[in-house]
């Protein structure tokens, strides 16, 4: 049907790298009595946080995640105003196993919160035995599947960056998207994330159109979407990502007829991430959300200048566990890592901007909304500086 030149096939021989995070069983978050369990801690004492990080697990690229993440963990420590941690790192390996029992070691040791891990089944598995000890685990996964109890992701939500552009499109007229998901679990995520948040800004899924998770799932879902476009609908919601199927859909969209410069695309994943994706011609004048670029930058900035290059894309999520941490405890309060204290209405100010850790253990995070012009991002609409502002 398609003919793909070698650049596509190649994109598309690293399709699973990109969900690796979120194909994992949905686990059943382990519930707390009340929000406001969680540890009493002395305030004027260092306070012990348990920084649980990838490393051993034999793979570099946990290795190289592991150590970003805690030269970010220290930084933040560093620029607290007022407040000490006693910052205390664990090695999981990767495995959930390993997770749990150090985790479990960890609070031996007198840990108050623990920071970490990354992966969704070591989190799940991490918080059923910080549960047992009412302690409640700041995890630096993106799989809502996990968090909930006394467990709270950090990392950036399909929910949140669903409601962010979602909101968008319709300031801008958007009123009938396609929604395109694939079949796996990252795609149904995303699905869903659309779906609630296009009933919350009174926006109509026109269609639905899934595909397996496949070079050929790709190709046989372009005709339906453009079926889609020509009934009426104009703007086409992508669950896809960079190291997955959108360099193939970018592609094969605009081949056949759906052009980016009459239907509105948008990412509900980075099209920054590789920057090598701006250069495709498929996804110019598309709309993708992202914190603040000159926040983020400036982390950057001063994490090359501590430690000689630049941050993991999610080393920043242990500087912002460290930041709300720090922000409870000067308050001065003996329940600050409480439940209820970790969910505090007006947040906290974190790499990329605000961000609030939500009661079922998901997050809300102030986005910008990007547009990709001649192969450079430009925000179109700037990240809120606090809730209850336009873009939440």
């Amino acid at each position: 049907m398609f003919a793909l030149p070698r650049a596509a096939r190649k994109a598309f021989a690293s399709l699973t790298a990109g969900v690796a995070a979120l194909t994992l069983a949905a686990c059943q978050p382990v519930s707390m009595s009340g929000g406001s369990t969680g540890p009493s801690i002395n305030t004027s004492a260092p306070v012990p946080v348990a920084l649980l990080v990838p490393r051993g697990s034999g793979s570099a690229g946990d290795d190289v995640l592991a150590q970003s993440l805690e030269n970010a963990a220290r930084l933040a420590a560093n620029d607290l105003d007022g407040v000490q941690i006693d910052l205390r790192v664990y090695n999981t390996a990767g495995n959930a196993a390993t997770a749990q029992s150090v985790a479990s070691k960890a609070i031996d040791d007198g840990a108050k919160i623990i920071l970490g891990p990354v992966y969704g089944e070591s989190a799940n598995a991490v918080g059923i035995v910080a549960a047992q000890r009412g302690v409640n685990v700041l995890a630096f996964s993106n799989n809502p599947t996990v968090a909930g109890g006394n467990v709270f992701i950090l990392g950036p939500t399909f929910q949140n960056t669903a409601n962010r552009l979602t909101q968008f499109a319709r300031s801008q007229g958007k009123q009938n998207i396609v929604v395109v998901s694939s079949t796996n679990l990252a795609g149904q995520l995303g699905q869903q994330a659309i779906a609630n948040a296009a009933q919350t800004a009174g926006v109509n899924v026109a269609a639905n159109v899934t595909y397996e998770f496949s070079q050929q799932g790709v190709m046989s879902a372009v005709p339906r979407v453009k079926s889609a476009v020509d009934q009426g609908a104009d703007a086409i919601f992508l669950t896809a990502d960079t190291s997955g199927a959108l360099p193939l859909f970018s592609q094969l969209l605009p081949e056949q007829g759906v052009s980016p410069a009459a239907t509105q695309f948008i990412g509900l994943t980075r099209w920054d991430i590789p920057p090598q994706t701006l250069e495709l011609p498929g996804v110019q004048g598309g709309w993708f959300a992202m914190p603040d670029p000159n926040l983020s930058q400036q982390f950057s900035s001063r994490y090359a200048a501590a430690y000689g290059g630049q941050p993991h894309p999610i080393g920043s999520l242990a500087y912002d566990g460290i930041a709300a941490i720090g922000a409870l405890v000067k308050q001065g309060r003996g329940d600050a890592l409480t439940g209820q204290a970790l969910t505090q209405s007006a947040g906290f100010q974190g790499v990329g901007g605000v961000f609030r850790l939500l009661g079922n253990g998901t997050n809300e995070r102030g986005l910008a909304v990007a547009t990709v012009r001649d192969g450079q991002v430009v925000v179109i609409d700037a990240a809120p500086r606090a809730f209850g502002g336009f873009g939440f």
